[in-house]
């Protein structure tokens, strides 16, 4: 579903997969997680890298989000991939094109596609004073693999209920809590710190 294997076998399919989950976009809200983020912009130069599609932290207020592997509300040329558009509803149809008039696919990097955002990741985790890992098994690469280019001496934060210990990964702290929960009680503690 989510390759481009799958589009070229199949584009109706994958196209409804995605506005299925464009429609359940429009239907849900930010978390208190996703809150307290927006919250730290008042007392520190926050920059989130997601690999999540929605638009949740810009929802909750955050203003300096990287979407690793693209947004589910924006569309993108199949032929000319610079040509994105942001749409204001939730289906997307076989038939609507580019300016140049090719078709629209969902502007999601999928399985098989290189993460073009990535290197700009790197770099914003490499001059981080602060580095907080949230909801992820830590699983999948390249993203994985961002905690990896932080200074190791800069704090470390990992908020999952399945968070656990990275070897070769120092001044980490684990706190096995959902985002939801955990996020909240760091930022308090991190303005409580300030």
């Amino acid at each position: 579903m989510a390759s481009p294997i799958g589009w070229e076998r199949d584009p109706e399919t994958v196209m409804k997969f995605y506005n299925l989950r464009r429609k359940q976009l429009f239907e849900v809200q930010p978390n208190e997680g996703h809150k307290a983020l927006a919250q730290l912009e008042d007392h520190f130069d926050v920059q989130i890298i997601t690999q999540n599609i929605d638009d949740l932290h810009e929802r909750a207020g955050s203003s300096n989000v990287l979407h690793l592997h693209g947004e589910l509300k924006k569309v993108r040329s199949c032929v000319h991939p610079e040509l994105v558009y942001t749409l204001d509803h939730w289906e997307l149809k076989m038939g609507d094109v580019c300016e140049r008039g090719h078709q629209l696919r969902p502007h999601i990097v999928w399985f098989g596609e290189a993460v073009p955002l990535i290197g700009v990741a790197a770099e914003m985790a490499e001059r981080a004073d602060i580095f907080i890992v949230i909801g992820t098994s830590l699983a999948v690469y390249p993203a994985a693999g961002l905690i990896g280019f932080v200074k190791q001496d800069i704090p470390k934060y990992y908020i999952d209920p399945k968070a656990f210990r990275m070897p070769g990964i120092s001044n980490l702290r684990i706190m096995k809590e959902k985002a939801g929960s955990g996020v909240p009680s760091l930022v308090k503690e991190l303005l409580k710190n300030n």
